[in-house]
């Protein structure tokens, strides 16, 4: 069975890299969102076993969304997406419970690392 995952992100383009990066290395993709308020119920109804959360998106942010996420499911794992100026928001991430990020542009070996890594029970 493979693993499943949940995108979230408000960028078409950055979507169709990680859903084929993810297909790749054996992850069925469940669902994908443009903000955090599209991903909270799809969460809650295909329970995927990792969300790739961007940071910065409309209505609700990857931030907030990542709280929600893990308030309501606390073994969740997100991995953050994130560009390679907003540190401190990474900071704040991986205390709010991100279990690792990746930092755009990223190259294909990364999400690799981390998808391997995710899948791990």
């Amino acid at each position: 069975m493979s693993k499943r995952l949940l995108i979230v992100d408000d960028s078409l383009f950055m979507r169709m890299v990680i859903k084929d990066l993810a297909r790749e290395a054996g992850w069925e993709v469940v669902a994908e969102a443009t903000n955090g308020e599209e991903a909270l119920p799809l969460y809650d109804k295909y329970e995927p076993d990792l969300v790739t959360l961007d940071m910065v998106m409309p209505k609700m942010g990857g931030l907030e969304t990542l709280r929600n996420i893990r308030s309501h499911h606390p073994h969740a794992k997100v991995v953050v997406v994130s560009a390679l100026d907003q540190k401190e928001t990474l900071v704040e991430t991986i205390k709010s419970g991100a279990i690792d990020f990746i930092v755009k542009p990223f190259e294909k070996e990364r999400i690799f690392g981390v998808l391997a890594k995710a899948g791990v029970e």
